[in-house]
């Protein structure tokens, strides 16, 4: 009668070929169902943490993307009203070149004092400053990589390439007002119509404004007549229109209303905002 393997391995205490191949086979089922385990739970592990990760930028991206947007649409209504002012002194400059052109420097019109103010003395109505509080946290943190839209990032550079050039043409506009708009004010503004306007108003220009637009009237003539040179004069009141106020409205501030608008569209179609 034949033994079986088992038996034989009794018998003879030695084990036969094809029962340590059994074993290592079982052995490396095992090990290999070991292994199979494993490597699943770490790839689902680190498929679940990729997917947090995603998940965590796309709620980032968005808070940053809401963030940006408010801050852009804030500053698309201050540049209109900066625009507005502009516009306004500007036609004052205007009015004042056409003044001491040919008018009688003894005037004491109330379309003078007005216009007086207003391009002589008008700074905080047409200087921009835009909010940079997103901008700059997209930049400085590496954020703007959370924005996948290319179009996005590129437009958040025009941005920044753009306040910059809004704050290099508003400097140059500060030094020609220093050096001609000043001497303007300081000599020939009529401070007791400034006392009288003004007293403890809060808000200058929307009293000047109302003043002009009342019956109220309050006497206004120019000091040191004798002092002012009428082709001078026009000079420096229109290198200030034309290489300051002007040029800075139709390309600087024109660009960022272009840059901003286009970001705002952007922002809207990206992120339903």
């Amino acid at each position: 009668m034949s033994l079986t393997p088992d038996q034989q391995e009794q018998e003879g205490g030695e084990e036969l070929p094809s029962t340590r191949l059994y074993s290592i086979v079982k052995d490396w089922k095992k090990y290999l169902f070991e292994f199979l385990l494993i490597f699943t739970a770490v790839f689902l592990g680190f498929l679940a943490d990729n997917i947090r990760e995603k998940y965590g930028e796309q709620q980032q991206a968005i808070a940053l993307a809401r963030s940006f947007y408010e801050e852009l649409k804030n500053d698309s209504i201050t540049i209109a009203s900066k625009i507005e002012g502009r516009h306004q002194k500007e036609k004052s400059i205007k009015y004042m070149v056409d003044f001491f052109r040919d008018s009688s420097l003894a005037s004491t019109s109330k379309d003078l004092s007005y216009h007086f103010i207003w391009a002589v003395t008008a700074r905080s109505p047409i200087t921009f400053t835009p909010r940079t509080i997103a901008l700059d946290q997209l930049k400085s943190s590496g954020a703007l990589r959370y924005f996948k839209n290319d179009r996005l990032r590129k437009l958040a550079g025009d941005l920044s390439v753009v306040i910059d050039f809004i704050a290099v043409r508003q400097q140059y506009e500060a030094s020609i007002f220093e050096n001609y708009m000043e001497p303007i004010m300081t000599n020939h503004m009529d401070y007791d119509f400034q006392y009288q306007l003004w007293g403890n108003t809060d808000n200058m220009y929307e009293r000047l404004s109302q003043y002009q637009k009342s019956d109220e009237y309050i006497p206004f003539k120019l000091s040191q007549t004798e002092k002012i040179n009428r082709q001078a004069m026009m000079n420096e009141l229109s290198y200030y229109h034309t290489n300051g106020l002007f040029s800075t409205r139709i390309i600087a501030f024109q660009q960022y209303v272009t840059v901003n608008a286009a970001l705002l569209k952007e922002l809207r179609t990206e992120y339903g905002l």
